[in-house]
């Protein structure tokens, strides 16, 4: 089994902990990691964009000429698609760009990407942080203390609210509940930590 330092929230070794396998000991699968951050990427494009088609641009009720004996192509209506400022053809409408992922694929994409960020070195575990309020400066400094720079995503239990609220303020940190884990989150940053809670709480959902 894969082992990895415990430290605290001051930065000091506290124990060695193993940990699972099936987890985060396995050959990571790129294409499941792909699909599913392509998957969470789309769902949150807003899709509103529009064009309007011939019959929604405003004027163009008249037939610009008569039929015959001018000398120039008929024409029906100046909002055709081939007019300036006539309708768009096969243009955007708004739409859902979501598309669906199987569950087991998720689980695989989430072990993979914790396996690769282990093997990487780039988990760091802690027990806990033990805001006795909200403090973004406390939590800085225990950031500072594991040596972490640049965007790092930081995984606590569901019902810590001090220290959501002490590192949801830093520009370079993203901080989630471990109800909220999800691949994009792994590893769209430079490093990933965890509390004992949050860990435990992984193992539980993908081993």
């Amino acid at each position: 089994m894969a082992s990895i330092e415990l430290k605290n929230a001051a930065g000091e070794k506290v124990s060695d902990i193993e940990l699972t396998d099936a987890v985060y000991g396995i050959e990571p699968n790129m294409h499941a990691m792909h699909e599913v951050v392509r998957s969470q990427r789309a769902a949150r494009r807003a899709g509103t964009h529009n064009t309007l088609t011939r019959g929604q641009v405003r004027g163009g009720g008249k037939k610009p000429w008569r039929q015959k004996d001018t000398g120039r192509a008929r024409q029906g209506t100046i909002r055709a698609p081939h007019w300036v400022g006539g309708g768009t053809v096969f243009g955007p409408h708004p739409r859902s760009y979501a598309f669906k992922v199987p569950s087991k694929v998720i689980k695989l994409a989430m072990r993979s990407a914790l396996s690769a960020k282990l093997a990487d070195g780039e988990i760091v575990a802690v027990e806990n942080f033990s805001f006795e309020k909200p403090s973004t400066k406390q939590a800085v400094a225990a950031l500072n203390a594991f040596g972490l720079t640049g965007r790092t995503t930081v995984v606590i239990a569901d019902d810590d609210v001090n220290a959501f609220l002490s590192f949801r303020n830093i520009p370079t940190v993203r901080v989630i509940g471990a109800s909220e884990i999800n691949t994009y989150d792994f590893i769209d940053n430079k490093a990933l930590v965890l509390t004992e809670a949050a860990r435990t709480r992984i193992e539980e959902v993908l081993a």
